[in-house]
């Protein structure tokens, strides 16, 4: 199975923190490996259009976030930027999702 997850915190995807879970906004399922490679596809260009900076890592971490977009820490009495990231995952873990070319 194949899972395309888009989370929204205050550090990048690929750190996977332990409670990064409670920072999922939406998880998208999928059977095949061409459906999931096209929802990736749609939902990068999408985030491509809406934020100036982008990383990947991997070829399964996308981070999106635009200069500007923070949260005041209270514990840390600062500013902290806002990602928003996307997670490729195969089975349960992050992995890049490539269909065969045949």
């Amino acid at each position: 199975m194949y899972e395309i997850i888009y989370i929204k915190a205050d550090y990048e995807p690929w750190w996977m923190f332990e409670e990064w879970e409670n920072t999922i906004v939406k998880r998208q399922t999928f059977e095949t490996i061409e459906e999931a490679q096209g929802y990736l596809d749609e939902l990068n260009q999408t985030f491509k259009t809406q934020y100036d900076c982008f990383e990947v890592r991997k070829d399964c971490f996308f981070a999106y976030w635009t200069i500007g977009e923070q949260i005041f820490c209270e514990g840390c009495d600062d500013n902290l930027q806002i990602f928003h990231g996307i997670i490729s995952m195969k089975d349960g873990k992050p992995s890049p999702i490539k269909p065969f070319n045949n």
